[in-house]
């Protein structure tokens, strides 16, 4: 894990050298093969350090994370182009990447908590630095206070479980469980807003409206999974209460799922309805890990790491027509099959991808979280059958709106994309349909 942070911290001076926006992209890739070459498929921790260590879980979030990151330089060619404080944006994103990798490979209970918070400003400086909109402010503020907010009384749960257990070790503190209320809220709700749960979901489709196109990729790619994961790592301790609780959680997911379905058939402007079909995305994966099933938690994982893909990619393809048009509203990005062409077949791949098509990684993550779901009640089969319904429908929305129809009478050229923006969506679909063939790394690491 070591050679990964120090590869990032000297990462960092080449950002301000001239002309090195593409090299330090470059390097963020290597850095990825190098990840996938350490590929220590094994259910216990390896490469362990004093407070470093990874286990399958972490190893395909941070892999995700380098190639999310990377990948977001490749979409952020317009702050190279138009010389928008570029070498201050690859320091940004070079910062929360060393900050996610220290926290997806952090044991210690409160280090994870220490990098989980400060991944926030990396991201929130995305936002206000780089955003194209005077709301920015706002969102902002709402990203900050959501997430604080509930992260303190994480903090108090965390020094109390230190106080009685002794070890803020993930792996040693897996010999406890605890059966207290407070406790359980504690922890939990940190990560419920985080990933984030219907009802404390309002920040984030305004965080994605008003950032950048990177800020969007990492919020949509990394930062919801950072819930899922600390959920993953702290619902062992609290197996017994969550057995009580969990029945909340999972019934507001699944109805917010279709709720948030329903807000996603009525939205007009293209970057808002991908933001709120994540939610939906969320909800399920919420439900499924909380059954502590061996599918749902496997399921859970799956999903978290297809859906970082899939919605990334459709960031970046609302991008390339926002680049184009000047606009996200539907009321004009429509008829792009006459503008783009060749595009068409990107938005197609990935909204089936986002609809849990085969053979996606996406449909592996859904049938198990269904599954585990269904078996834990059967009265869940009326919302998840809404919500795969909807879920499609939305999808459907999007792709024929944007693709079809009459083209908006101020768009005279024809513009076909550029080779950046083919590979950089390639390289979202690729791994996303490659992974199936690997599905045992996904669902055979518990």
């Amino acid at each position: 894990m070591l050679k990964l942070i120090m590869f990032l911290i000297f990462l960092s001076p080449l950002c301000f050298m001239n002309n090195m926006f593409w090299m330090v992209q470059i390097l963020l890739f290597f850095m990825s093969f190098v990840m996938l070459l350490m590929n220590n498929f094994l259910n216990y921790w390896t490469s362990i350090s004093y407070f470093l260590g990874g286990d399958m879980l972490s190893y395909g979030l941070i892999l995700l994370s380098l190639w999310i990151c990377s990948l977001m330089l490749m979409a952020s060619e317009s702050v190279y182009k138009y010389n928008n404080y570029k070498n201050l944006f690859l320091l940004n994103v070079v910062m929360l990447l060393l900050l996610l990798v220290l926290t997806f490979s952090s044991m210690s209970l409160f280090m994870f908590y220490l990098f989980f918070e400060s991944s926030l400003i990396p991201t929130l400086f995305l936002i206000l630095g780089w955003g194209y909109q005077p709301e920015r402010l706002q969102a902002g503020i709402y990203l900050l206070f959501y997430t604080l907010l509930v992260s303190l009384p994480m903090l108090i749960g965390i020094f109390y479980l230190m106080n009685k257990t002794g070890t803020m070790n993930f792996y040693l503190m897996n010999n406890y469980m605890f059966n207290y209320d407070i406790l359980y809220f504690c922890l939990m709700s940190a990560f419920l807003v985080k990933m984030p749960m219907f009802l404390v979901h309002l920040w984030l489709p305004k965080a994605h409206v008003e950032a950048p196109v990177s800020g969007s990729m990492i919020l949509a790619g990394i930062m919801l999974k950072l819930g899922g994961y600390g959920m993953l790592r702290v619902v062992s301790v609290l197996q017994l209460i969550n057995l009580k609780y969990s029945f909340v959680w999972i019934s507001i997911s699944l109805v917010g799922g279709v709720l948030v379905s329903l807000v996603c058939l009525r939205q007009t402007d293209l970057k808002s309805l991908i933001a709120y079909s994540s939610v939906a995305h969320m909800g399920i994966v919420l439900a499924g890990l909380l059954t502590m099933t061996y599918w749902g938690l496997c399921g859970s994982y799956s999903l978290m790491i297809a859906h970082g893909l899939c919605s990334s990619g459709l960031f970046c393809l609302a991008n390339i027509s926002y680049e184009r048009l000047g606009s996200r509203s539907l009321l004009i990005n429509k008829g792009m099959l006459n503008f783009m062409p060749a595009m068409a077949l990107w938005w197609f791949l990935l909204s089936s991808a986002n609809m849990a098509a085969p053979p996606t990684l996406n449909l592996l993550g859904e049938i198990s979280l269904l599954n585990s779901i269904v078996s834990w009640s059967w009265i869940s089969m009326i919302m998840l059958s809404l919500l795969s319904f909807f879920s499609a429908a939305y999808t459907l929305y999007l792709y024929s709106f944007s693709q079809h129809g009459k083209i908006f009478s101020g768009v005279y050229a024809f513009s076909n994309g550029k080779i950046r923006e083919y590979l950089l969506l390639l390289l979202h679909w690729l791994p996303l349909n490659l992974l199936i063939l690997k599905g045992d790394m996904c669902l055979l690491w518990l």
